[in-house]
């Protein structure tokens, strides 16, 4: 493959998920609300939806694990399992709202893609597609806008902290916990077969269930190899930290260098920090303390150690400021010889890669003789909101979304993710969905439906078996060693209005300190000033939230 383009690179960042820091807050966003309490502590919660795993499903090759590690198909179901009785809509207009990493669809009058799903789902759609980048801008009109002008359908993408954003989805939208909660979900057979732990990670507000939440895979930020560079290099498992530091300088040389990093990622901070086996955001202690794990003695060394790699030149010179999709163009082409992303990149990883090329997950590096361990991601990557409606309407759009979360290997999940046989896709050899060039246009990508609702994620890369074994047997050896953000599905105000921006300050100062702009020295000093100005207030509010949720 010798050029990629910008529409195949996007769709390599969404599916990726979050690799990077999360962007600055808003300056200002108001929902006219006051000041809401969102918190879980002292409030009666609302039970999590009871888990029923669908029997659409079809049974895996590889065997997913309690622990985390995902099922996997090596091959495409041949006989696809219906997964819903009857059309769910009405023939009524629903309008959404979604982030997007795509290009701007087709308008619906000539998206056949688009004119399909309207006819499964038995509804009009009116689409609302807001870029990343136009993301934050977006949410501050919607929430600032009035109740009546809220799109019917809104993603909350969790790529950001928007400000207040607990206290607009508790006024705002439809409190669910009396469709969902327990055994009420049973109505929605295919958002029954989501997961606890993705409703966990979505977490309560004020004690009630508000939203649905997208499921995702246990392994977070990813360092992606190229395995012929560094087995030549002498990789090996079982490494250490110096085996990695070893490695990465022999696979650098002239312009190739191993290890590229993207503009905000802190030069791999997740995949580094989660190898010295540092507290990924908060660690909770036995009696329920909060430890944030910036002041974690092992995040400190990985700071160190990305700074000797940087130092001894193993690091991509531009690794302050070059983008994610450019750096994925550095990776192809073997500018580079590893990029973090988000484990759910494996699919672009695999199956848009140069010939020649096998991209890998890589293992973490032990330190001073202790297993590395990898970034447990938050399971749920954003959550569905509903606007305020009266029953009946309630129940037609979680029809819809239920619809929606069809599982792999139903009908409805191929067309919802490929689209109509013959027109948006034909077969591989192995029965794999292979799309056309209209496919490459109309898809899930730019029309992302796939943000509103969807199943449960499985391991799969069409006509790559071996790809699909390799990935299972990496996340059985990590998934044990995975490293949990404690705060993940816990409320706290301070975080809310301030969390992005202190981040920010911590983001700031270990770039600057890899990239060799401020001693090592200012760690303990930066720390000190994120405590005072609200990481200590957050400590104790998600400690609250925390109790209250156990």
């Amino acid at each position: 493959m010798s050029s990629m383009s910008r529409r195949t690179l996007l769709r390599s960042v969404a599916v990726g998920g979050a690799a990077l820091s999360a962007p600055a807050l808003l300056s200002a966003c108001s929902t006219n609300s006051g000041d809401g309490d969102v918190s879980n502590a002292g409030k009666k919660l609302a039970p999590w939806p009871a888990y029923r795993p669908t029997a659409k499903a079809p049974k895996p090759d590889l065997a997913p694990s309690e622990a985390g590690v995902q099922a996997g198909y090596t091959a495409y179901p041949a006989d696809l399992a219906q997964s819903v009785a009857r059309t769910p809509g009405d023939g009524s207009t629903v309008k959404v709202m979604t982030v997007s990493f795509g290009v701007p669809p087709k308008p619906a009058s000539a998206n056949q893609f688009w004119a399909a799903v309207e006819k499964a789902l038995g509804v009009k759609i009116e689409y609302t597609i807001v870029s990343q980048a136009d993301y934050q801008k977006k949410m501050a009109t919607v929430m600032a806008g009035d109740a009546d002008s809220l799109p019917d359908i809104i993603n909350m993408f969790s790529g950001f902290v928007l400000p207040r954003e607990g206290q607009f989805v508790q006024r705002r939208a439809e409190d669910l916990t009396p469709f969902l909660s327990g055994e009420a979900i049973a109505d929605y057979p295919n958002l029954a077969n989501i997961p606890t732990h993705a409703w966990r990670d979505m977490g309560r507000i004020g004690g009630r269930i508000h939203g649905i939440p997208l499921e995702r895979p246990l392994p977070g930020s990813t360092l992606w190899i190229n395995q012929g560079t560094f087995t030549d290099a002498g990789m090996k498992e079982g490494w250490t930290s110096d085996d990695f530091a070893a490695v990465a300088k022999q696979a650098t040389s002239g312009r190739t260098y191993a290890l590229g990093a993207a503009q905000g990622s802190g030069f791999c901070n997740g995949f580094h920090s989660a190898a010295h086996n540092a507290p990924q955001g908060w660690a909770v202690s036995e009696d329920g303390t909060f430890l944030p794990g910036y002041a974690d003695e092992r995040y400190k060394a990985s700071i160190a150690f990305r700074a000797q790699l940087r130092k001894e030149g193993s690091f991509y010179p531009d690794s302050t400021s070059v983008s994610q999709i450019d750096l994925t163009t550095l990776y192809y082409n073997g500018t580079v010889g590893s990029m973090q992303d988000g484990f759910g990149a494996y699919l672009p990883k695999y199956r848009e890669a140069p010939g020649g090329m096998t991209p890998a997950a890589a293992l973490p590096y032990s330190v001073g003789g202790t297993s590395g361990g990898i970034v447990a991601a938050r399971r749920s990557f954003g959550y569905t909101v509903l606007k305020k409606a009266k029953k009946e309407r309630i129940q037609l759009l979680l029809r819809v979304l239920d619809y929606l979360a069809a599982p792999f290997g139903s009908k409805e999940w191929e067309l919802v993710h490929y689209g109509v046989e013959g027109t948006h896709f034909t077969r591989g050899k192995d029965g794999s969905p292979e799309p056309t060039k209209l496919g490459d246009v109309e898809n899930n990508t730019n029309l992302p439906l796939k943000y509103l609702a969807e199943g449960p994620q499985v391991l799969f890369v069409p006509g790559m078996p071996d790809a699909v074994r390799a990935l299972h047997a990496w996340q059985q050896k990590v998934v044990p060693h995975a490293v949990r953000n404690a705060s993940f599905g816990l409320q706290s105000a301070t975080n809310n209005a301030k969390g992005a921006t202190l981040q920010a300050l911590l983001d700031d100062t270990v770039t600057g300190i890899v990239a060799g702009r401020i001693p090592l020295s200012e760690w303990d000093a930066t720390v000190k000033k994120w405590r005072a100005r609200g990481g200590d207030r957050m400590a104790e509010e998600f400690a609250k939230d925390y109790a209250a949720n156990t």
